[in-house]
């Protein structure tokens, strides 16, 4: 059984446009450089002609991989979501108890997780531990270095 995916529709598109990419660019020039090789002679002996062949088979495994996650696709209807809860899509902003530093993060979909614009997982362990909680609160998430104090200072969608 395939598992379920939620996407901004941002991620949706990004997820699409990879897939479009590789059926219409990269599968024509997968099956031309099978046929440049073939004409180069014997197929017995023609690593060129094996290596194309595998490269094929590499790019129909990986569409056939997307077309699953897109076929288990959905898309998160933001204005259906509890602000009063940190939830997928919430922008949290956050505070280490035990530095004074504050972050501000938005929570999203492991598949759209990016930590230098800001995105962090829902699964990652600081993503579990944000889950639920309610502005100013204290999430006390436990990471391989210990434990970790975060107050939660504001929530919000955009």
């Amino acid at each position: 059984m395939s598992k379920v995916s939620y996407y901004t529709a941002e991620g949706l598109k990004k997820l699409k446009d990879e897939l479009e990419h590789l059926k219409s660019v990269m599968r024509p020039k997968a099956s031309q450089d099978i046929a440049d090789a073939r004409d180069k002679g014997d197929l017995s002996e023609n690593a060129e002609y094996d290596a194309a062949k595998e490269a094929q088979g590499l790019l129909e495994m990986r569409i056939s991989k997307l077309e699953e996650v897109y076929a288990n696709a959905r898309l998160i209807d933001e204005s259906q979501l509890d602000v009063s809860k940190v939830l997928v899509l919430s922008n949290v902003k956050i505070k280490n108890q035990s530095n004074g530093m504050e972050m501000k993060y938005t929570l999203v979909a492991e598949s759209e997780a990016d930590l230098k614009t800001g995105k962090i997982s829902v699964t990652s362990p600081i993503g579990k531990g944000l889950l639920g909680k309610s502005v100013g609160e204290v999430a006390e998430i436990t990471v391989p270095n210990g434990v970790l104090k975060f107050e939660i200072l504001e929530i919000s969608r955009d």
